[in-house]
């Protein structure tokens, strides 16, 4: 009988976090979207720790959420603890974190995608892509002979391609959870030309719960007022009653097991090819790299609510088994440890990022897309916010549509992808807020008003949703020039109030404002002595406290994102040799040819591209204006429109 043969728009390899964005944003587009997964049980599965958000992490959450992604929906629907990271910080670092219950995150998404218009779930393995003379997308094969017709691929791997799971001296080719590995598709991937990577993650063991005792750890409760990751989630509905997890440290007995095994872990006996992630170490690497600390942190976290697999979060190993079994038991709770599920590490194949342009479109591949761990990124939410450009771009190249590319000033999305595809990557790259130069405006909080109007215009937020935000920027922008023009005096209650909290007394009329700027003190402190005030909700006073409150360190950081705006807007030619330019370095002639940046300030952050070698470049941008101007307008030409008209 002939080999099936049928026809779709899209097509997502790979059913993880990147995957399930990449393929609803697709398919929500209307594309013919069809996603292939190694195992159906395996769509939004987490493999390592069941929970989402962190610091950073947090932020790319509510960001995803804000352009009409899946993930801050499906964890407020899911979690079971929820907390605010970095309170006693300001808001720029506040991030929100929710445990997860893994199989109900995994059902509940599964349960999204199987009823999305325009999608389809298939359980095969891609083992080829299939392109034409001109190096477009046409296809992709399954390993039994299968061929499906698109015009765009986006691959989201994970950690499946070529996957190899290490525990001592244990070795198992397969994915992560005993899952079978993808082992066809790197092979095709080399043919057409793409550099591969090998890369090392792991996980902790999971221990029985009633084998352990908690009443030798500390306690460690959600917060009392849970903030949903979803802007669309109703708070009221996500006051649930939450699990603890349990906090416990290791110990110089810990240690001393771990140095003497070190010589049967793969990762220091050479067995393990892949590079680890860096900030995310194993116990033995923390062992080894921090001798002087007598102890480390690890979090006792349930799995969910209906199993007793219990996540010994901080850590992973790749140690034998049976060093496995003596190691855990010298932590104070764990000495009766029952293991359920070993630590292992995993390596697999992923890709070297800077074949990407910002769209995620390689750039020798036309309609070839990825994301997620496959562009060398470790991470859940790292993983969803590139699937779901990547889904969204696949989509605006088929509508003949200009992709989206959110930049370093308007989105932690916009820094992970910036720095995969303009920075070397050589180990797992991690979010982290220190990436983000403009992080104060880059806030958790303000994510829906950074983003959401691009979601209505790509067209994945409703009418409703962008209405609402428009109405909420409305209401905050009204209440604060209220509090720059309310006044309150030296009365006998105001005075009172002010001593309160400790703040200085008052000798003449000051404004609400001014009074929120005072570190002690906030917008909702003073609702006493301001009873003009009407009712408004939580998030919109929260704007407001925050805006006031960091009013100057705001206004310095937009003018440095327009100084930073006026570098992107000036576009480069692509496909370009810089050989052509006198003046530069060859260092940066060589960088510049390998990346081949879009605009100037993409090319200023290019490892090996001096600022002189930048100045260079905008000198030669305008002699282009006088020896090629039609290059040069096609590139340009929108800037000196906005210069004439000023």
């Amino acid at each position: 009988m002939p080999a099936i043969v049928e026809n779709y728009d899209v097509v997502v390899v790979g059913a993880g976090h990147a995957g399930c964005e990449a393929a609803l944003a697709s398919a929500r587009l209307g594309m013919e979207t069809i996603i292939f997964t190694v195992s159906v049980d395996s769509i939004a599965l987490m493999p390592c720790n069941p929970n989402i958000g962190g610091s950073s992490k947090g932020h790319i959450v509510r960001e995803i959420d804000a352009l009409g992604g899946e993930m801050g929906k499906n964890i407020d629907k899911t979690f079971i603890q929820s907390k605010m990271l970095n309170k006693s910080k300001g808001p720029a670092v506040h991030s929100l974190r929710a445990q997860a219950d893994k199989m109900a995150y995994t059902t509940e998404m599964r349960r999204v995608l199987e009823n999305t218009d325009h999608l389809t779930i298939r359980q095969a393995e891609i083992s080829n892509i299939i392109t034409d003379e001109d190096n477009n997308i046409t296809g992709v094969m399954t390993v039994s002979g299968a061929t499906y017709n698109c015009k765009a691929v986006i691959i989201c791997s994970g950690t499946y391609l070529n996957a190899r799971c290490l525990t001592g001296e244990m070795i198992t080719y397969s994915g992560p959870n005993g899952l079978q590995a993808a082992t066809h598709l790197t092979n095709s991937l080399i043919e057409h030309g793409v550099e591969m990577y090998r890369f090392k993650t792991g996980t902790p063991a999971r221990i029985d719960k009633r084998s352990i005792d908690f009443s030798k750890m500390e306690e460690q409760f959600g917060d009392e007022r849970v903030v949903p990751f979803s802007f669309t989630t109703n708070p009221d509905d996500v006051q649930i009653e939450q699990v603890s997890c349990w906090l416990t440290y290791t110990n110089p007995t810990t240690h001393d097991i771990i140095r003497a095994n070190l010589h049967r872990s793969p990762m220091y006996s050479g067995v393990i090819e892949g590079t680890g992630p860096r900030y995310c170490p194993s116990i033995e690497d923390k062992v080894v790299k921090f001798a002087e600390k007598e102890r480390h942190q690890i979090f006792i976290e349930p799995e969910g609510l209906n199993t007793n697999e219990m996540y010994v979060g901080g850590m992973s190993s790749s140690l034998p088994e049976d060093v496995q079994h003596v190691m855990y038991r010298t932590l104070p709770g764990l000495e009766n440890a029952k293991i359920v599920r070993n630590a292992y590490a995993i390596e697999y194949d992923c890709i070297n990022p800077n074949q990407l342009y910002a769209s995620l479109e390689f750039k020798n591949i036309h309609g070839l897309f990825s994301a997620g761990q496959f562009n060398g990124s470790s991470g859940y939410e790292e993983a969803a916010g590139q699937g779901l450009v990547a889904g969204i771009n696949a989509a605006m190249k088929i509508l003949g549509k200009e992709p989206l590319i959110l930049d370093r000033s308007e989105s932690y999305i916009g820094v992970l992808i910036d720095d995969l595809v303009t920075k070397e990557t050589f180990e797992p790259y991690r979010m982290m807020t220190s990436r983000a130069e403009y992080r104060l405006l880059l806030r958790q909080d303000n994510a829906d008003m950074r983003l959401t109007k691009k979601g209505y215009e790509i067209g994945l937020i409703s009418q409703d949703r962008y209405d609402w935000v428009c109405e909420k920027e409305r209401l905050i922008e009204e209440e604060i020039v209220r509090c720059e023009n309310v006044k309150v005096g030296a009365s006998k209650d105001v005075q009172a109030l002010l001593e309160s909290y400790g703040s200085i007394p008052l000798n003449t009329a000051s404004t609400i404002a001014e009074l929120i700027r005072r570190p002690e003190l906030d917008y909702e402190k003073l609702a006493p002595i301001d009873p003009e005030r009407k009712p408004l909700a939580y998030d919109v006073i929260e704007q407001v406290n925050i805006l006031i409150k960091y009013d100057g360190y705001i206004k310095r950081q937009i003018k440095q994102v327009e100084q930073f705006k006026r570098l992107e807007k000036k576009k480069l030619p692509q496909n370009f040799d810089y050989a052509e330019i006198n003046g530069l370095r060859i260092e940066a002639v060589q960088k510049l040819n390998k990346y081949q940046p879009m605009n100037i300030g993409q090319a200023s952050r290019i490892s090996g591209v001096s600022p002189a070698d930048t100045s260079v470049i905008l000198v030669y941008l305008e002699q282009l204006k006088y020896s090629n101007p039609d290059l040069f307008y096609q590139l340009n030409g929108h800037l000196e429109e906005e210069a004439d008209g000023k």
